[in-house]
């Protein structure tokens, strides 16, 4: 690496503005902030719900705050307060990017639009993560990943046949996709205006990420009229592709997503007779008989133990996995070695330990600098040591609530 880029990061200079909360908004911050953006979050004086939302590490700081939270600088302001806004004001003046997640039209209400912003600086990009995006018959309802989950026709597909449609696995699964391409507009904005010299609005919708993520459903649908049901573990074009338990009660996942693979299984379990040519030997005939050979494979997959199984499998160039909790994710030592998590002192006597930096950059990477901090803790240094504004003046507007 050249000396000049050596403990460098990628967005060193970028100052991002978070006035978002809950997690789809903030974690977009959050991910500008792992790769060197100064990310100062906003949040009412009397902070934001995230940090008091489960269990809590120290008074005004909960285990979900100080990871989702890391990196960022805590002012206090309130938005709704013309003193507020006006202050507001001079830290996007001295901005790059802002990041909102209001309903359509409040920021607007408030006077701080995007006409506004762009008034006080030509170039400033605007991020806007809403539950329906800031356009159409939808764009006022309220939202939250579960209805996302459920609007995109993710959740439809999460349960058994026939069943109850579940939460399709982790609960804010669309707050972190909706983040993350947040980010990828923010990041693809701020290359234009590198380039071109112009600001701009990214706007993202909760639902829309996991729109994009449907396999071929929404092309098949169309050409075919084909709706795609609940399947349990099983997928729907791949078969044997599912989840299995073992003989010691632990369950795998295994892939067999072309014939060549099957055989590579076929080959594992010692049973070249279902490569028949009336048997299973294509992924058509499987698919025709799925229960046929998913009962076959949990057989023997049921006859093993699982450490035993995945050994022997792996050896035979088959993919498979452990269904791990987050028990076994703290134990695995692939998992240790790739540094995915990360132990950072929470205070003066705690450490605790969170999610990884993604992605690894070889030559400028990310880092966690610090976790979520303690409420206003920058307000002097924002607002003191940046906007100019006395100790007095500091005192008054924290007395006024304005900050």
């Amino acid at each position: 690496m050249p000396e000049e880029t050596r403990n460098r990061m990628p967005l060193d200079g970028v100052r991002v503005l978070d006035i978002a909360t809950v997690l789809a908004g903030p974690f977009c911050a959050t991910v500008l902030g792992e790769f060197g953006a100064e990310v100062i979050k906003i949040e009412m004086p009397g902070g934001e719900g995230v940090r008091n939302s489960g269990n809590m590490v120290d008074e005004d700081r909960s285990l979900m705050w100080l990871s989702e939270a890391r990196n960022k600088k805590s002012v206090t302001l309130d938005l709704r307060k013309p003193e507020g806004i006006e202050i507001f004001k001079k830290l996007v003046a001295q901005s790059d990017i802002v990041v909102e997640n209001f309903r359509p039209g409040t920021i607007e209400r408030w006077g701080i639009g995007y006409d506004v912003l762009k008034r006080i600086k030509p170039d400033i990009i605007l991020v806007r993560v809403s539950a329906y995006g800031q356009t159409g018959p939808n764009r006022g309802r309220p939202g939250f990943a579960r209805i996302a989950h459920a609007y995109a026709g993710l959740s439809y597909l999460a349960g058994e046949p026939g069943g109850k449609p579940v939460v399709p696995g982790s609960t804010s699964m669309a707050d972190y996709i909706t983040g993350l391409y947040s980010a990828l507009g923010a990041m693809m904005a701020y290359t234009a205006r590198q380039r071109y010299g112009i600001g701009q609005v990214v706007d993202t919708a909760l639902y829309e990420g996991i729109l994009r993520m449907l396999d071929d459903m929404i092309p098949n649908y169309a050409k075919t009229g084909y709706v795609r049901e609940r399947m349990g573990a099983d997928t729907v074009n791949h078969v044997p592709h599912s989840h299995y338990e073992t003989k010691d009660g632990q369950w795998v996942a295994l892939a067999c997503t072309t014939d060549r693979m099957f055989e590579r299984l076929c080959d594992a379990m010692e049973r070249p007779d279902l490569l028949a040519e009336d048997a299973f030997r294509t992924m058509r005939q499987r698919i025709a008989r799925r229960d046929e050979i998913n009962g076959i494979v949990a057989a023997y997959i049921g006859s093993l133990d699982r450490d035993d199984l995945i050994a022997h499998l792996l050896a035979k160039e088959v993919p498979i996995g452990a269904i791990n909790s987050v028990a076994d994710i703290f134990e695995d030592p692939h998992i240790a070695e790739r540094g995915n998590l990360v132990r950072m002192p929470a205070n003066e006597s705690e450490t605790v330990v969170v999610p990884g930096v993604v992605p690894r950059l070889s030559e400028t990477p990310g880092a966690i600098r610090s976790l979520g901090p303690k409420l206003a803790a920058h307000n002097e240094e924002i607002y003191g040591g940046r906007l100019g504004l006395s100790a007095d003046e500091l005192k008054r507007l924290a007395e006024a609530r304005v900050i």
